[in-house]
């Protein structure tokens, strides 16, 4: 019989707090509903992660991946410049959808632990920042000024929050209505 090497166990545990954080929170989950979830005894989950917050900033990563692959697979299919800023806007609506959405997990985790875990926020922090320098290169792309990134990010990091308490995707829509005015308002167009 062999036994699963240090990576599988380690992608069990971070599957299994994924869920668990995304369901309930980081501080209702304890280390005992870890193992019960992931079928990893306490003192290997010990082995591998010296402490909590180090499997939370595991899942953090994981998930910074997964949004920026989400924010690409999104850009790629738009035809033009201006439909890729708004593409965003589409694949918020697909994800708000998705059964287990409940909100963005960075904005939930600084909600919860704010900056008592330095660590973390830093993480947040910097994922908060790729996103809006990728919007800041999709903006430069269309010709519209740096200013623009700013505003259709908080209309992202918004509807996010807006769609896990109203339970719908429609602030998807809306968020994607005030970006689209936003966008032709910078490039100089005018709306019918």
């Amino acid at each position: 019989m062999t036994t699963p090497t240090d990576d599988a166990v380690r992608t069990r545990v971070l599957d299994a707090a994924d869920r668990l954080y995304n369901a309930r929170g980081i501080q209702a989950v304890g280390m005992d509903a870890l193992r019960a979830e992931s079928g990893v005894p306490l003192k290997r989950l010990y082995q591998l992660f010296p402490a909590k917050e180090a499997i939370v900033a595991q899942v953090l990563h994981r998930r910074h991946d997964l949004w920026t692959s989400l924010v690409e697979d999104a850009v790629a299919t738009a035809p033009a410049p201006r439909e890729r800023l708004l593409a965003i806007y589409d694949m918020l609506a697909r994800w708000f959808d998705e059964d287990d959405f409940r909100g963005c997990v960075f904005i939930n985790t600084f909600g919860e632990l704010g900056t008592g875990a330095p660590r973390l926020a830093e993480i947040i922090r910097a994922h908060k920042a790729d996103f809006q320098a990728r919007v800041a290169e999709l903006c430069a792309d269309a010709g519209a000024p740096g200013s623009l990134a700013p505003q259709l990010a908080i209309l992202a990091e918004g509807a996010q929050t807006t769609a896990a308490i109203a339970g719908t995707n429609e602030a998807a829509g809306h968020a994607r209505a005030a970006a689209e005015t936003l966008i032709d308002l910078a490039l100089g167009r005018t709306t019918p």
